[in-house]
């Protein structure tokens, strides 16, 4: 790795102080991204602004009619907490499944969706369940919050400080995983509630995007059967070394399929 300053502040505020005072300065939250980024040289910031000594970060409550999560909160965290089990299962089996127990153990929510890596499951979520992000400076909506591949509506010197999901009526998960990373080649979430009926795709495109004729199809009755003819075009889609564009598409209706199935 190059040579670079590390800080480890304890508040919110001095980290966004830490990272206004920086030639070129990242936060590092899980890290399992940005480690490896810096081990291959990829990016050589001036400091890293470690968020990992900020408490305020850290934890679950239940607020009103949503579950509020710090951005600081492992993956294994979410998947484990009992309050996430019994309002949203589906996002507690979401992060259930993300990588190996080493990832969920070291990677946090707001790293992952910061991030916002096409192929992550957290984006799903957020879109899906129709979540608020809320930062050291203001609130963004899921929907105007991931903007493009690894680009999101943050700021340089903005801090995500907690994720805010309203509790679905149901909601259910489900994705084609790339065997080795646990990535989504294609994974959908799927849900009915205070938000309206949302339908979020992940993996299939550079973006996580709202499959609107599946919402159209759903609100008039939220069952499998009601989206047995909803589909994608190819175009646009991803296609790789693990799927077409073309295999992506067709995935995108089973794992529509299959997690309405698992909402109901």
């Amino acid at each position: 790795m190059y040579n670079f300053n590390h800080h480890r502040p304890g508040s919110v505020d001095e980290a966004a102080a830490a990272l206004s005072g920086a030639d070129d300065g990242k936060l590092l939250a899980g890290g399992m991204t940005l480690i490896a980024t810096l081990k291959q040289r990829l990016a050589s910031p001036s400091d890293l602004v470690d968020l990992g000594a900020i408490a305020d970060l850290k934890g679950i409550r239940e607020d009103g009619g949503a579950i509020v999560i710090g951005a600081m909160t492992t993956h294994a965290t979410v998947a484990g907490d009992a309050s996430v089990k019994a309002k949203i299962p589906a996002l507690a089996a979401l992060a259930d499944g993300i990588g190996d127990a080493q990832v969920r153990n070291c990677g946090t929510i707001g790293g992952s969706i910061a991030n916002n890596d096409p192929a992550a499951d957290y984006p799903a979520a957020l879109v899906g369940l129709g979540a608020t992000v809320h930062t050291n400076k203001r609130e963004i909506a899921a929907d105007d919050f991931f903007t493009g591949m690894f680009e999101t509506a943050l700021a340089d010197d903005e801090i995500i400080t907690a994720v805010a999901f309203p509790v679905p009526e149901k909601a259910g998960y489900q994705k084609f995983a790339n065997p080795a990373s646990r990535y989504a080649i294609v994974g959908v979430m799927a849900s009915s509630g205070p938000a309206g009926v949302r339908v979020a795709v992940t993996g299939a495109g550079p973006c996580v995007f709202r499959l609107a004729d599946a919402e159209a199809a759903l609100g008039g009755g939220f069952s499998a059967d009601a989206v047995t003819n909803v589909g994608v075009a190819a175009d646009g889609l991803n296609s790789d070394l693990h799927a077409s564009a073309e295999y992506r598409a067709h995935l995108v209706g089973v794992m529509l399929r299959r997690a309405v199935a698992a909402a109901g």
